[in-house]
């Protein structure tokens, strides 16, 4: 059956049109005016994106699925607008063999409700310094390598993990993090870490590990990519290693562009999340980063936990936000309301710019042939963000209860829809 949408404010990559899109067996077949199918949607005033792409996100599934699965954390992704995924590794057990990826790949192309690409891991287990067989994960259906929750300790674990990437053509996605550094830290260093009394965390545990990183990088040629960058310091890295031509790129998170340690309000388990909080200038500088490319795109590190998991403040919370069904709302309101971001930027960052940096061909773009992956979002009206609608296991974010504009009003992979909001 022919589907078209219509009068949509369609974005095409570069601009904003108003059009109609006809779908026709999973693709588009044709963008317009005038459109005509037997079945119609009425988009009229409201915004047709391509399907949303997040590199990062944690879905639990399998070994945790108390906190989350593949099936609700996808049906969240989709009722954020997202239809390309990326699901870390730090699964039980980790799919560290062939068997166990294809094992999660069938699990996310069977349960999940949208495209979900699946990470492998840097090490073994996520941990010490023996590196699994990368070609044989590759084929396996693995697309990226990343050990997120845990920085590579060891330089020479990390230098042989990106000559063996490279070989394989597969990214290397990093949680830059040295441990020792880290040093069991729950607050990002500074005055809310002292008026809490709570064990700090040095920038120097992040931006140590980039700069480590981007010499390996260099030297191998391998594409570097770090996950939720942090702080200033970790910008400007990445700024002068992109100068010299290293194949690096990064993401920031919605939480860390929207929120400072001077934000948090109590010693609450919700604001707890690692990277950590940050403070105002190292916002403001990931605000500048993506603004002048620096940061290639907006990832959300969709992490669920359960009620219990997040109780006992900082010293005993997990760390850990949800993003999925938030970012592009809470973005859109607090960043491009108040013409911070243009609306074609806001979603460059999280559709066209991650797509490319990860070479998906058949995501985040409306084009003819394209898969139908569709998000259509309500800009006009403003709602309010409430727990009982989450779709996700994790209720896990400090922005429930805020009133916030575009909120998701339809969601479709290849044609299918697999989101409509209630009454639509």
């Amino acid at each position: 059956m022919a589907t078209v949408i219509k009068n949509g404010q369609l974005f095409l990559g570069d601009q904003i049109e108003r059009g109609d899109l006809l779908i026709e067996n999973g693709v588009i077949s044709a963008i317009g005016t005038n459109l005509q199918a037997d079945h119609e949607i009425n988009a009229s005033a409201k915004l047709v994106s391509p399907g949303l792409v997040d590199m990062h996100v944690h879905y639990r599934d399998p070994g945790q699925t108390a906190k989350e699965n593949v099936q609700t954390g996808s049906l969240a992704a989709a009722r954020g607008g997202f239809t390309t995924v990326g699901a870390m590794p730090n699964v039980v057990p980790v799919p560290n063999t062939a068997e166990l990826m294809s094992k999660m790949v069938k699990n996310n192309q069977e349960n999940g409700q949208v495209n979900i690409l699946q990470y492998g891991p840097i090490t073994v287990d996520e941990q010490g310094t023996e590196l699994p067989d990368y070609h044989s994960l590759k084929q396996a259906g693995c697309f990226a390598l990343s050990n997120d929750g845990k920085g590579v300790q060891e330089a020479q674990t990390m230098y042989l993990a990106m000559q063996k990437a490279q070989e394989n053509d597969l990214v290397i996605a990093e949680h830059a993090q040295d441990d020792s550094l880290f040093n069991f830290g729950v607050i990002n260093e500074g005055t809310k870490a002292d008026e809490f009394e709570l064990r700090p965390v040095t920038e120097l545990a992040e931006t140590t590990q980039i700069a480590r990183d981007l010499l390996l990088a260099q030297k191998t040629g391998v594409h570097y990519h770090i996950c939720h960058v942090s702080t200033a310091t970790s910008v400007e890295l990445v700024r002068i290693a992109k100068q010299k031509g290293i194949h690096v790129t990064c993401e920031v998170t919605p939480h860390h562009l929207l929120l400072a340690d001077q934000d948090i309000i109590a010693n609450q388990g919700q604001y707890k999340m690692n990277p950590p909080l940050r403070s105002k200038t190292d916002q403001q500088a990931l605000i500048t980063g993506l603004l002048d490319g620096t940061i290639d795109m907006i990832a959300t590190d969709h992490a669920p936990h359960t009620a219990k998991d997040k109780q006992g403040g900082f010293a005993k919370a997990a760390f850990g936000i949800t993003g999925s069904e938030t970012a592009f709302s809470e973005l859109y309101t607090h960043f491009v309301k108040p013409g911070i971001f243009t609306l074609t930027q806001l979603l460059s960052w999280l559709t066209t710019k991650p797509a490319a940096a990860f070479n998906l061909q058949h995501a985040g773009k409306i084009a003819l042939g394209q898969p139908a992956d569709l998000a259509i979002f309500d800009l006009a009206h403003e709602e309010q963000i409430k727990e009982q609608d989450y779709l996700s296991k994790g209720k896990n974010t400090p922005f429930t209860g805020d009133s916030v504009y575009g909120q998701t009003e339809l969601t479709m992979v290849a044609g299918e829809i697999v989101f409509q909001k209630k009454g639509n």
